[in-house]
């Protein structure tokens, strides 16, 4: 295959979507651009919200999703919001599980100088859908030996 027709394959997941009423005025989350790894997520409450500097808002997003079995949706930051207004998102990435049904909402930080408003429609958030698999433990006495060892949290850098 050529490689430069590999952007012609798309990988696609049926995902079922529920916006919940109220919120149809919102646009369902999208791929900003053909690569995107990540679903802009939107704000979906009715009036203003203001986040004081320091504090904390879970930001409704007006819709739920049934994700398939082996599948989770990562809720991360917008770097450009954090970048710009210091608004990050505290156990980021957020998970959100297959069996889960309740409505997304976002938990936003404002780690910023400013009071930071939400209008109705702010894209607040990204959604990644990625493939997740599950484990079962195998108890053993002791593990193999790597060149790297216990080696952690800044050992391989300077």
């Amino acid at each position: 295959m050529d490689p430069h027709e590999s952007h012609n394959i798309h990988q696609c997941l049926e995902v079922a979507v529920h916006q919940l009423p109220g919120n149809e005025d919102l646009p369902l989350p999208a791929y900003a651009t053909e690569h995107a790894a990540g679903m802009d997520l939107r704000a979906a409450v009715r009036e203003p919200l203001e986040i004081l500097p320091g504090g904390r808002a879970l930001v409704p997003t007006g819709i739920r999703i049934a994700l398939p079995m082996g599948y989770e949706a990562q809720v991360r930051p917008r770097s450009g919001l954090a970048l710009r207004h210091g608004i990050i998102l505290p156990n980021s990435p957020g998970t959100i599980d297959a069996d889960y049904r309740g409505e997304i909402a976002v938990i936003l930080m404002n780690l910023g100088e400013a009071p930071f408003v939400i209008q109705r429609g702010d894209r607040i958030a990204q959604l990644v859908v990625a493939p997740c698999c599950r484990i079962a433990w195998r108890a053993v006495p002791n593990l193999d030996e790597t060149p790297r060892g216990a080696g952690g949290f800044g050992h391989t850098g300077t």
